[in-house]
């Protein structure tokens, strides 16, 4: 690997992991439930702290650099009040978990998308659009599951069943 290929990978290594960190809460959230609220809640502040560093630029003052902090604060403070009222048991009582997941994924991906533009970085707001694609394609997944899971049982029943007569037949013969 070339040392410019290393540096792009570097570069984009932190775009990345918020992907994969975003994607990680959905399966979590599917799977375990009102368990995950600490995985969200420590993600806003990693997405905050990639914010942050995207948005740092050496050649911008003492005030830019104060503004792009408080503002990064103030907004994940502020996904981190809505994260903290879906896990609320008067809002889980309404939600199933996979509406949950969905619901803090689109969550996510808005605010992730506005981070950016706060931050004046464009990998973020990209990682955001990225991630507010992946809700429509998440939601067919957990609707699917179970017409695919019903679909493999199916197939290995049958196959189980010829496989069961073929054994019947070489047997008798």
């Amino acid at each position: 690997m070339s040392a410019d290929n290393r540096h792009w990978l570097l570069r984009e290594l932190p775009y990345v992991a918020m992907l994969v960190l975003a994607v990680g809460g959905i399966v979590l959230t599917g799977f375990r439930g009102p368990a995950t609220y600490s995985y969200w809640i420590a993600l806003a502040p990693v997405y905050g702290l990639a914010c942050v560093l995207s948005g740092w630029r050496p050649g911008d003052g003492g005030a830019e650099h104060l503004r792009l902090v408080v503002t990064q604060v103030l907004h994940w403070l502020a996904f981190l009040a809505a994260m903290w009222l879906m896990f609320m048991p008067q809002v889980r009582g309404v939600e199933n978990d996979n509406a949950t997941s969905l619901s803090l994924l689109i969550l996510l991906a808005l605010g992730t998308f506005v981070a950016g533009v706060h931050a004046r970085a464009w990998r973020i707001c990209v990682v955001g659009v990225f991630l507010a694609v992946a809700v429509p394609v998440v939601a067919w997944i957990q609707d699917s599951a179970m017409l695919l899971l019903v679909g493999t049982l199916m197939v290995v029943v049958v196959g189980g069943l010829f496989w069961w007569l073929w054994r019947r037949e070489t047997a008798r013969a």
